[in-house]
């Protein structure tokens, strides 16, 4: 067992091969750990705030509203009133008396000036504490109005995060199956779990566009309200960020039958696996489709390849630490690293299950410790343990990379250029030569010359895959 982790977290910490596989998860933070996972609202937050044609409005203390401002910097190819942050700011009188009356005049006015599809309303921890009925307030506005108010119950004290992706999902069920889809294609998607971060779901529609497939609704990366009433006619779900969409494809499965599959569009293999996905289950409609499919891996290998192998040359053997929100990044970053010649050794995630950390267990090197809910101390205590190379999270991590002068590449909330499909596994590739390779690093004091930790650097090999994505079968001898 790996040093420095507090006693009562022990059981949520696992080092791959030093015994059987066990491990806790999606428990209740710490309390005194500074933990680096997020309430119920800003879960909730984080899924609706790209839907960029709706009111977004935080009932609730200002800080509430501050705190998830443009959290996702999600694009949006047209409206964008998300952008905006709205709050009711809830003052002592309103503690004292109710603030349902503060609540009632800010919709009706935010509602009269911006005129949005729709409208949200986050419910916040002194909301719950106070008892303010939102969900009648929301009813009362949305019959004057006419257009879908809907209450969001995400007060922060109900749970963590995880319990915001569902409250988020409950507030979207109320817009789905409420508008006409006859014209809707046989084979069409929606795509789940993709919040648009540097424009990459417009990368992924392009790609399924050349694949002969429609997009009914992006759920919720550049986000319209029109598109989720329509969702429930879309022939499949393909849900990426399995904790924060998949209770809305369960939902819409059970109440329209519609089917789901996991994808994930970072890296080489699952891009391709997932539009390979894809074709199988639309070869019956259009038997042409698996045809155009493999094409356009092809073509997109045929450039990526190439340039991989050049960047590789200096990133063999260096060591990666990975902490996302969602444990799925996880997997296909693992499988990125590898095509860059280099070990992820510490990985970890917010909202993990004991189902994705199993399968990390299985897919990472002997002595890769694997963490859940982790906090600053321990990540700064892995990340020097293991003399990571470059730190892969989000902007709670930033700061922990850059105090222990080790190189950072944001894959979360923050970032500006995109990093999934083929163009973005180039993008990645790019970013972390970058970071990994800049000279500053020889400046850091941990770094002068210092010996190497035991258990030392072995350069991976892994074996490229084919030309049209798929996995390519090792000669004898390779290990």
């Amino acid at each position: 067992m790996t040093t420095g982790i507090l006693k009562e977290r022990k059981d949520q910490v696992h080092t791959v091969g030093e015994s059987p596989f066990d491990i806790a998860c999606n428990r209740e933070s710490l309390a005194g750990a500074v933990s680096q996972r997020a309430c119920v609202f800003c879960g909730s937050r984080v899924v609706l705030y790209p839907i960029a044609d709706a009111l977004h409005l935080v009932h609730g203390p200002i800080g509430c509203a501050a705190y998830t401002w443009d959290i996702r910097g999600a694009l949006s190819s047209g409206p964008e009133l998300h952008r905006l942050s709205f709050s009711t700011d809830i003052q002592e009188r309103d503690v004292i008396f109710g603030g349902e009356p503060r609540l009632t005049r800010a919709l009706t006015e935010l509602i009269d000036l911006h005129r949005p599809k729709a409208a949200f309303v986050y419910s916040t921890c002194i909301v719950g504490i106070i008892g303010d009925d939102i969900q009648a307030v929301c009813r009362k506005v949305e019959q004057e109005k006419g257009i879908p108010v809907i209450p969001v119950m995400s007060e922060g004290f109900k749970g963590n995060k995880r319990a915001g992706y569902e409250a988020a999902c409950k507030a979207m069920m109320h817009l789905v199956g409420t508008a006409d889809v006859s014209g809707v294609s046989p084979v069409s998607v929606n795509l789940f779990g993709d919040f648009n971060l540097a424009g990459e779901i417009w990368i992924i529609r392009d790609y399924l566009a050349r694949m002969g497939v429609e997009v009914v609704a992006n759920v919720t990366g550049d986000g319209r309200v029109a598109d989720l009433r329509r969702a429930h006619g879309a022939a499949l779900n393909l849900v990426q960020c399995s904790g924060a969409t998949m209770d809305l494809a369960r939902m819409i499965k059970e109440r329209y039958g519609k089917p789901f599959i996991r994808v994930s569009w970072l890296g080489i293999e699952d891009m391709a696996d997932s539009l390979y996905a894809v074709a199988e289950h639309f070869k019956d409609i259009d038997p042409q489709i698996v045809t155009r499919t493999k094409a356009l891996v092809r073509e997109e290998l045929e450039v990526l390849l190439p340039r991989l192998r050049e960047i590789r040359r200096d990133l063999e053997g260096k060591r990666a630490a990975v902490y996302v929100g969602g444990a799925f990044k996880a997997f296909s970053l693992i499988k990125a690293f590898r095509h860059l010649g280099m070990r992820v050794v510490v990985v970890g995630s917010q909202t993990g299950t004991r189902e994705d950390y199993e399968e990390l267990a299985t897919i990472t090197d002997p002595g890769t410790i694997i963490v859940d809910d982790a906090n600053p101390l321990e990540l700064s205590q892995f990340i020097k343990e293991k003399d990571v190379d470059v730190f892969v999270g989000g902007v709670k991590e930033r700061p922990i990379a850059y105090k222990l002068g080790v190189g950072f590449c944001d894959h979360n909330h923050e970032r500006k250029e995109a990093l999934e499909g083929f163009t973005g596994m180039l993008n990645f590739a790019r970013e972390v030569h970058a970071s990994v390779m800049s000279p500053v690093w020889h400046f850091v004091p941990r770094r002068r010359g210092g010996p190497e930790p035991s258990g030392s650097r072995q350069p991976t090999t892994p074996t490229p895959p084919n030309m049209d994505g798929t996995p390519a079968r090792r000669t004898a001898g390779e290990k």
